[in-house]
């Protein structure tokens, strides 16, 4: 395993700890929601995560890119989640949500979510307020804007460096709207190179 795998995976066990520490939020889940901005390293970490609450109970994982209305969709993907994945769990029954498809600009095939001791939500904007109590562990993934953007448009390609500025600029107004930083559990260093990769809050 390689370093920077080897520390996430570190990363992914305190989280589930910490997680663990405390009681069910969700219904009989616990709900851990990684958020930051693009590029940052949440996704990484969301299945890291993810793997290590699987080896000690049921764990599921939710991309919020996977719920978001293409580029411009943002503003309202914490409404679709706590309507479609999260009221549902709190009551015990199954969510589930349509796969936006980013190549064909619709939304695809159908997901089920059923309820577990532990669900994973990393996205952008993934912790909003909004269902603030529902939240047992919140998670932010920090790292410099330019090494964000290098990420992204690595990823997605130059010809995306429009949406990717206008995406970045709409993260600034949501997160300067939503405090998430301030009030996230756990900080974590998404460059994998700072001494203190996290920082308990």
């Amino acid at each position: 395993m390689t370093h920077w795998r080897r520390r996430v995976a570190d990363v992914a066990d305190l989280v589930v700890w910490a997680a663990r520490m405390k009681g069910p939020t969700l219904g009989r889940a616990r709900l851990v929601c990684i958020d930051g901005r693009a590029g940052s390293g949440k996704s990484s970490l969301g299945y890291a995560v993810h793997e290590s609450a699987s080896d000690v109970g049921s764990s599921a994982l939710v991309h919020l890119d996977d719920l978001l209305d293409g580029w411009d969709g943002l503003d309202r993907v914490d409404e679709t989640l706590q309507r479609e994945v999260l009221s549902p769990i709190s009551q015990g029954r199954a969510g589930g949500y349509r796969r936006y498809d980013w190549h064909l600009a619709r939304f695809a095939e159908a997901h089920v979510v059923e309820p577990v001791d532990l669900l994973v939500v990393e996205g952008v904007g993934s912790g909003a307020s909004s269902y603030a109590s529902w939240i047992t562990l919140l998670v932010w993934v920090d790292a410099p804007a330019e090494l964000r953007a290098s990420r992204g448009i690595s990823r997605d390609g130059e010809s995306l460096r429009p949406q990717w500025l206008r995406w970045m600029a709409a993260e600034d107004a949501l997160f300067a709207r939503e405090r998430t930083r301030d009030r996230a559990d756990v900080i974590v260093d998404g460059t994998g190179e700072a001494d203190q990769a996290v920082v308990l809050c």
